[in-house]
């Protein structure tokens, strides 16, 4: 008579602390390069590789440089999200919406930086 049953190669207690592990260090990583500007979040909404799965939508925007959440919990109010949903638990509207919206943000950016307009030196006035 043959076991059913198999041994593991470890406890299942450890290979889900491994598994947290990793997925905690692919996720420090990814927000390593969301805040030195590697990658744009929208880029990992669209995608939503597997360390982003489930990752919320307001810890991912909070890792890029200058967004607290107030500016985070105003972007997600005008999509409408809530803070805590899932990357991968997001419709493909969701997704676009976001990409979208941080796109425009995205471009509006440089002008907001610049100063207004002043006249020419050589214009005749």
């Amino acid at each position: 008579m043959t076991h059913a049953t198999m041994t593991s190669p470890a406890p299942q207690h450890l290979r889900a602390l491994e598994r947290a592990n990793a997925v905690r260090l692919a996720r420090a990583e990814l927000k390593r390069r969301v805040a030195a500007g590697d990658v744009a979040v929208g880029e990992v909404v669209l995608s939503c590789p597997w360390e982003a799965e489930s990752m919320t939508i307001a810890d991912l925007l909070l890792s890029q440089r200058r967004w607290g959440h107030t500016r985070c919990r105003r972007f997600l109010q005008a999509i409408p999200l809530t803070e805590s949903k899932s990357i991968g638990s997001m419709t493909d509207r969701q997704r676009h919406a976001v990409a979208e919206q941080l796109a425009l943000q995205g471009s509006a950016r440089p002008a907001e930086a610049m100063p207004a307009a002043m006249p020419l030196a050589g214009a005749a006035a």
